[in-house]
């Protein structure tokens, strides 16, 4: 027999579908209504968790650093340069990670790695105070190895876990965790410098370290690699997350096509939209709170509070524009590569737009806030556009191609802080500052338009979607116990992309 339309149109979407026409299959979708708890959320809750945690100890160094240098080595010897021109207030991821991720499995790697990175920080405040700056770069960058496979990781158990049609709103819920350890880690860490004990700033390394370790040591018991290895996972919602994802109960993973992928548009498409974010982001996630204390003078204790404003609206607006873009893909008014599109134009020249007009604020305290708050408010889009596209066009290797454009992000990432640095040059003032902010918002437009151009939505062909087909022929044969089964393959023509 022939396959219901509806089954049809799922083969057309993306290529994943469900593939057999199995008794009860109706079941496995009405138990996937939010009427119980289902495993793949507490798996997104944890994953958001640990995004938080990673972001808090990424942020709460660019809150303690402004402390830190007057109570430690950390100094050459000059006090802090301000800008004149406003009055005082008084207001008070990487390659290796992908590659080890997808052959030993992504939870190891990421629970482990945290579990590091948390354990270090207890000896911030120890090297900082012995060792001086080079002591204090060892520690970072032990925690820098420990945060590394954070976001492969979590693509790759994305992938696992995560249904095509709930990727949207799951992805963003996830890596929205990134502002909500900002939000929590910029206001806690400036109380923490100012009230804090063992001098102040100490204590937020101690207080974080503390909960990424608690997080680490749950999040490696009572999470697993996918749902075939989750010992209580209901049987309804494996079928439902494994049949919607590979068409089978298991992944088939071959061998990854560097070659290929070294030759795919969408591939770079990506890239760039990731590196030219990560170098938008940074200048805001660091060089923001120097911004706000050199320049609209804020104090230590308003300024964690206040920087983490932006960072709030993100969290906020992208939970909701994925929500949207669900619906979007859901509703077949859209495809995949004009949602992705459209989302991320709003990721993207969204904060670009507000870095220029953040130039021509002046003094204006108030106006400055609040356009950087709705510039990297509508940055929230980039979770429903470039950054959970790597599952789009390749479920099954959507880990090593996050570990590559990461990797390569961070990298573009590091560029920001030193481009600000030399443009500033001990010379804080507004004109230097715009600068900083014209940059950024270039790097944020120009790469966001070349991912509207050859970014896709479509699967790619070396993604080795034919082997759903091979695996989907097995379990018809092996399921229906009435008569033949006819697999409708999606075609090319007909799949709206």
């Amino acid at each position: 027999m022939t396959l219901p339309r509806q089954q049809q149109i799922n083969r057309q979407r993306n290529g994943h579908v469900l593939v057999w026409d199995q008794n009860g299959l109706n079941e496995i979708f009405e138990d996937t209504k939010p009427r119980c708890f289902q495993k793949r959320f507490f798996v997104t809750f944890m994953l958001f968790l640990g995004m938080a945690n990673a972001y808090v100890m990424r942020t709460n160094m660019s809150v303690a650093i402004v402390a830190m240098v007057n109570h430690t080595a950390i100094t050459d010897g000059h006090d802090d340069i301000f800008d004149d021109e406003c009055p005082n207030s008084n207001l008070t991821e990487v390659i290796p990670f992908g590659m080890l991720a997808k052959r030993y499995g992504a939870l190891r790697f990421l629970g482990y790695g945290m579990l590091i990175n948390s354990v270090f920080a207890f000896f911030v405040p120890i090297a900082a105070r012995r060792g001086g700056a080079w002591g204090l770069s060892v520690i970072r960058f032990i925690q820098g190895l420990g945060e590394g496979p954070i976001v492969p990781c979590t693509h790759a158990l994305l992938a696992k876990w995560i249904p095509p049609n709930e990727r949207s709103r799951m992805g963003a819920a996830v890596y929205a965790g990134a502002q909500f350890g900002t939000i929590i880690s910029m206001p806690l860490s400036g109380l923490l410098a100012e009230y804090g004990f063992d001098g102040g700033w100490p204590s937020i390394f101690y207080v974080f370290g503390a909960v990424g370790t608690i997080w680490s040591v749950a999040f490696i018991i009572w999470v697993y690699e996918d749902p075939c290895s989750h010992p209580t996972i209901g049987e309804r919602e494996k079928k439902y997350i494994n049949n919607s994802l590979w068409g089978t109960n298991e992944m088939k993973i071959p061998s990854i096509p560097f070659r290929t992928i070294a030759k795919s548009l969408p591939f770079y498409a990506i890239l760039l939209a990731h590196m030219g974010h990560n170098y938008g982001y940074e200048t805001l996630m660091t060089e923001l709170p120097t911004y706000m204390k050199q320049v609209l003078r804020f104090s230590l204790k308003s300024n964690g509070l206040l920087s983490s404003l932006p960072y709030l609206a993100m969290w906020l607006f992208s939970l909701f524009i994925s929500v949207v873009a669900d619906w979007m893909i859901t509703s077949e008014r859209f495809s995949h590569t004009s949602t992705r599109k459209i989302m991320n134009s709003i990721g993207q020249y969204g904060p670009g737009i507000a870095l220029i007009a953040a130039s021509y604020t002046g003094c204006d305290r108030v106006l400055t806030l609040a356009i950087l708050t709705v510039g990297v408010g509508l940055n929230g889009g980039i979770y429903s556009g470039f950054k959970i596209n790597h599952l789009d066009i390749t479920p099954r290797f959507a880990g090593v191609l996050m570990a590559i454009t990461n990797c390569s992000a961070n990298l573009a990432g590091l560029l920001a802080p030193i481009a600000a640095g030399n443009l500033i040059d001990n010379q804080p003032t507004i004109a230097q500052w715009s600068k900083v902010f014209f940059i950024a918002a270039a790097v944020y437009i120009i790469c966001g338009t070349i991912f509207n151009i050859f970014g896709s939505g479509k699967r790619q062909p070396w993604d080795n979607p034919e082997n759903d087909h091979i695996n989907d022929n097995h379990e018809a044969q092996r399921h229906n116990s009435s008569g033949p089964v006819t697999i409708v393959p999606a075609s090319p023509e007909k799949t709206k992309q």
